[in-house]
């Protein structure tokens, strides 16, 4: 799946490109077409998705730099020129401006390994807008590389955030750009190219701007999120790599973009930079099943005590030991779940920012802790019920034996007392 979405990204610069520029009639404004995608973005989603555990000062923020100010600034650099296939490749810059800005911004200090892929991916760009300075004006580059680092703004407000919610956020953040975009393209392009565009719109207009909408943005983000919640961030993310080889190869077979050998060797360094800065050593996957499989022998473990401590008779000191032996039987299998939520954390702060991706990492660790967390207090309640239970059953079976020594005396004479105060009473507000 993870494969999946990352052809769903890389081909949204092919559809973008095709939007922009259809066949046989003007090009479509950029701020515009941008306006368009991400009215379908948030109608009607935003009426069923609910608003993410953030402030509004993130959500504008996120608006601001992630959804305006980043397909903003690639829509226009594209339409200025940028080829799809390079653009894909260019806007990965992100990754390594993201270090950059949340070790000036959040403090963050970069590990050894994300300093040596920035410095790898700057070399990779320098020899990129050398070869496209070559062959065509470097200005489409310069606005692309803007996109970047706009989308790199974003992803650290999203981080220091701690926002958890990225399909949530991607639909509210989203609903800051419509009106805004509209105005600004009426300003820039006027209001003749707006309304002859609106007027005539083509058919290959009309469905990038859907593909990239539902396609790219909802249902792209919908499949990630679940694959971040799903499995550790540093088996997921570095799929995104896949991104500008689909791009580049997509625009190659669709729109016959070759790139130029300097574009080739500096998008190389570029992608050796960002596998350098995100790709480390990958946790154990643990799937869904595997949990439940690991949830049914804890209950294996709990489900032995009770049964034990009343058909043999052991006593209540008995029945805690055996208790207490099922809860350390389940607490060894449940450190995995602990072990797999630090990795998850490792590997999302190895990212150094990452954005909406960075964040729904760190939100699906911070759950698997969660349910560590419930699993131990489940665990303490089951274990606290089977010693209540195996009580009460020594404390029956002591009476049972009292009124059959009764029975058996002869008539007149009584039983001696016989103390059970070895049992104690359970817990009447336990229940």
């Amino acid at each position: 799946m993870a494969v999946f979405v990352a052809v769903l990204w890389g081909v949204n610069f092919v559809a973008i490109d095709l939007g922009l520029h259809p066949g046989g009639t003007d090009d479509v404004p950029p701020l515009l077409f941008v306006a368009m995608r991400f009215v379908l973005v948030v109608l009607p989603c935003i009426f069923f998705i609910r608003k993410p555990d953030v402030s509004w000062k993130v959500i504008i923020g996120v608006g601001l730099f992630m959804s305006t100010g980043q397909f903003a600034l690639l829509y226009v650099g594209m339409a200025l020129g940028m080829p799809a296939g390079l653009a894909s490749l260019v806007l990965q810059a992100q990754v390594l401006l993201t270090v950059l800005i949340a070790a000036g911004v959040l403090g963050e200090r970069p590990t050894g390994r994300q300093l040596t892929g920035v410095v790898l991916g700057v070399a990779g760009l320098a020899v990129v807008a050398a070869g496209r300075s070559m062959v065509a004006p470097v200005l489409p580059f310069i606005v692309v590389l803007a996109a970047a680092l706009s989308w790199a703004v974003g992803n650290v407000i999203v981080r220091k955030a701690k926002a958890t919610s990225g399909l949530g956020l991607v639909v509210w953040s989203g609903a800051l750009a419509p009106l805004p975009l509209a105005g600004l393209s009426l300003l820039v392009d006027g209001s003749d190219a707006v309304t002859g565009t609106l007027m005539n719109l083509q058919p290959a207009t009309v469905l990038s701007a859907i593909y990239t909408a539902v396609f790219a943005s909802l249902v792209g983000f919908g499949i990630w999120n679940r694959l971040l919640s799903m499995y550790p961030s540093s088996a997921v993310v570095p799929f995104t790599l896949l991104v500008p080889v689909v791009g580049m190869s997509t625009a190659w077979l669709v729109l016959n973009e070759v790139p130029s050998l300097p574009e080739v060797a500096g998008g190389m360094l570029l992608l050796g930079g960002v596998a350098t800065a995100v790709l480390g050593p990958v946790g154990p996957l643990i799937t869904p099943g595997q949990r439940r499989w690991h949830a049914q022998r804890r209950d294996v473990a709990f489900a032995g005590a009770t049964p034990l401590a009343g058909g043999l008779g052991l006593g209540a000191a008995g029945a805690r030991l055996d208790a207490a032996d099922a809860l350390a039987a389940a607490d060894d299998r449940v450190a995995a779940d602990d072990r797999v939520a630090a990795d998850a954390l490792d590997g999302a702060d190895d990212l150094g920012g990452g954005g909406l991706r960075t964040a729904d990492a760190l939100g699906a660790a911070e759950e698997l802790r969660d349910r560590a967390a419930d699993g131990e207090a489940g665990r303490l309640a089951d274990a606290e019920a089977g010693r209540r239970d195996a009580e009460t059953g020594l404390r029956r079976e002591a009476d049972e034996d009292l009124r059959a020594e009764g029975s058996r005396l002869p008539e007149g004479h009584t039983a001696p007392a016989k103390s059970t105060s070895n049992v104690p009473e359970p817990d009447a507000t336990a229940k």
